[in-house]
């Protein structure tokens, strides 16, 4: 599905838009080269927020909270998820 969306640039803008768009460039249209920077912001918050949680169980883990694996996943995280209510 596809929709639109208009966008209001400075002068400035839109001829980096332009510039970086159109023959000569990776991108054949300034929506192709603007669409390539939203999916780019997406996968780097994306990654943020992984980071961000790799970071929260590394503390976590170096104060010693920990819930120890027992070999059952499922039951793992249904003892974990009870904690967490």
């Amino acid at each position: 599905m596809s929709s639109t969306i208009n966008l209001s640039l400075t002068d400035e803008l839109k001829d980096f838009v332009q510039k970086n768009a159109g023959d000569g460039t990776v991108y054949s249209t300034p929506s192709d080269y603007v669409r390539d920077l939203i999916r780019h912001e997406m996968d780097r918050k994306q990654a943020s927020e992984v980071r961000n949680k790799i970071l929260k169980g590394y503390h976590d883990a170096s104060a010693g909270k920990l819930n120890p694996y027992t070999g059952d996943l499922k039951t793992g995280l249904k003892a974990f998820k009870s904690t967490k209510e």
